[in-house]
């Protein structure tokens, strides 16, 4: 079995999140508490506003993208899959496609089921560029099927 995703992943999925919504959802708890007219030049009332908007977005953000990636580890017959709480593990035979997206500083992998699992129809992770290649190259017959 070899861990094929970063290892930020534990990073971004649960420390990433966590801090940031104590941190603003305290800025916001004590902007609604603060009692002035205004702040920075902006009427309390349209910052209290505008604070609560942010929160709201950023955890909507958080929820969307750093919070469905998972860790992944793969050997020739099976894919294990985490969030940090629960472990799976799904046979190569039940993975349909492999998406990779490429962005400039990370690389994100779609691993698609044919049948839903635990996470749903599809599970993605943020790829080890050295693990993740060094994996296709010791089992290129697992991903032929892919390409």
């Amino acid at each position: 079995m070899q861990q094929v995703s970063t290892s930020l992943t534990l990073f971004l999925k649960i420390f990433l999140p966590v801090f940031w919504i104590v941190f603003f959802s305290s800025f916001t708890f004590a902007v609604w508490k603060l009692d002035v007219g205004t702040f920075g030049g902006i009427s309390i009332g349209s910052f209290r506003i505008g604070m609560l908007i942010f929160l709201l977005l950023g955890i909507a953000f958080l929820y969307w993208s750093v919070m469905r990636i998972k860790r992944v580890e793969m050997d020739d017959q099976f894919v294990y899959v985490t969030n940090y709480f629960k472990n799976f593990k799904y046979p190569w035979h039940n993975i349909s496609n492999v998406e990779e997206r490429d962005f400039i500083i990370f690389r994100t992998i779609h691993l698609k089921l044919k049948e839903p699992g635990f996470f749903g129809k599809k599970i993605t992770f943020i790829a080890s560029r050295r693990k993740f290649n060094a994996f296709i190259k010791e089992n290129p017959e697992l991903f032929e099927q892919f390409a």
